[in-house]
């Protein structure tokens, strides 16, 4: 599974029904509003690179409301387990 973080800054005034559309495209699996230097992050994630083009160039990009999107590609993933571990400092509970 190939997961991308897709950075979305939007019309203000349309966030709401931006993001909505955005959750609602194939491909995508969560939409964040959040505070910042962007409108929403989006959670992207795909069986082969190709499909990225499809989701993020072809579909959020074109949402009525998207006026730019930055596309981060997450290479590892952490649980909380393996991040709790990561940062043990030895002491047990």
């Amino acid at each position: 599974m190939i997961t991308a973080i897709v950075l979305v800054e939007t019309d203000v005034d349309r966030i709401p029904e931006v993001a909505a559309q955005i959750a609602d495209l194939e491909g995508v699996s969560e939409v964040y509003s959040v505070t910042g230097d962007v409108d929403l992050v989006t959670i992207v994630r795909v069986h082969e690179h190709e499909q990225l083009a499809d989701v993020i160039a072809d579909r959020v990009s074109k949402v009525e409301g998207v006026r730019s999107t930055k596309t981060y590609l997450a290479f590892r993933a952490y649980s909380k387990h393996d991040l709790d571990a990561a940062f043990s400092l030895g002491f047990e509970s």
